[in-house]
């Protein structure tokens, strides 16, 4: 059978390329060690207004962490809780948020804090709040009928 020394090209092209990313993939996962981040932390939604930290929501802070402040939100039935809350300018904050009902989104319209929300898993970002004002927390998952009533409010004051 004779194929075409253009055809031949094209093929050591594409099996080429297809040897570099796959080298470039098992390198980046195997050697150095880089992993899809994945929900390890869990809560079960029916008893999480009783297990820590969200049994008291709000801005607490912490010591000996790599963050200064721990921020935590409860997500249900079109709300969120604490509905406000006032974190201090250059903070460094680590968000932990969870819901009880059903998935939301969790979105500081603003910054680039972004997360979904589902029962039975703890979402966690770390951020540093570098610029003063009132940022809308809002839904950004379609969650029911009150969806468009979800939203929370964030002031970063001096």
């Amino acid at each position: 059978m004779h194929i075409h020394k253009f055809e031949k090209i094209w093929l050591i092209f594409g099996v080429g390329t297809l040897l570099v990313f796959l080298t470039t993939i098992g390198v980046s996962a195997f050697h150095l060690g880089n992993q899809p981040p994945s929900c390890l932390a869990t809560v079960d939604p029916e008893k999480v207004d009783t297990q820590a930290p969200f049994n008291e929501p709000g801005l607490k802070k912490v010591e000996g962490k790599d963050w200064e402040y721990e921020l935590v939100f409860v997500a249900s039935a079109f709300s969120y809780n604490p509905l406000e809350v006032e974190v201090p300018l250059g903070a460094k904050v680590k968000v932990i948020a969870t819901t009880k009902d059903v998935i939301h989104g969790f979105e500081v319209a603003g910054t680039n804090i972004n997360m979904m929300l589902e029962p039975g898993y703890i979402s966690e970002y770390v951020t540093t709040f570098d610029k003063a004002g009132e940022y809308l927390i809002l839904c950004n998952e379609y969650c029911g009928t009150g969806h468009h009533m979800m939203s929370s409010k964030l002031k970063v004051v001096e």
